[in-house]
């Protein structure tokens, strides 16, 4: 049985799906959503905007909230509480680097964001690589 469950979420169906099962198959657990927001670069589109804000942890909070709220949304049908979390970096890092508080990471097979995919590769690929507890990768 899980005790603590890593849910990555990034505002697409398929993270929401994998939320969804982590809320269906381990109904005990303590789940935790972190979202990353990817850190400023000339090549990362909408990251670049992150990087003319005076306040980047509160830009990144602002960012994250409406992937928490849908989260919440998600969690409420299931009569369960979420614990949430926002990293700025390279997702695939984040994720593993927090991985070690958990017992599982349930995440969705890939994004939905095209410039995640060419630029920061397929990070649900990289996160089962390298994670250091088991990984459920949700379709």
């Amino acid at each position: 049985m899980l005790d603590r469950v890593l849910v990555p979420m990034d505002g697409s169906v398929l993270s929401e799906r994998a939320l969804t099962y982590a809320l269906e198959n381990h109904p005990d657990a303590a789940v935790t959503v972190i979202t990353v927001v990817a850190e400023p670069s000339v090549m990362m589109g909408s990251a670049m905007g992150l990087a003319m804000e005076d306040d980047i942890e509160g830009a990144a909070e602002d960012r994250a909230a409406e992937v928490f709220e849908r989260a919440r949304e998600i969690a409420a049908d299931y009569d369960a509480e979420i614990d949430t979390v926002v990293e700025i970096g390279r997702p695939a890092r984040a994720i593993v680097s927090h991985a070690d508080d958990y017992d599982a990471i349930v995440i969705g097979s890939h994004s939905s964001d095209m410039v995640d995919r060419l630029f920061v590769g397929n990070v649900s690929e990289t996160v089962f690589q390298r994670s250091p507890v088991p990984v459920t990768v949700v379709r």
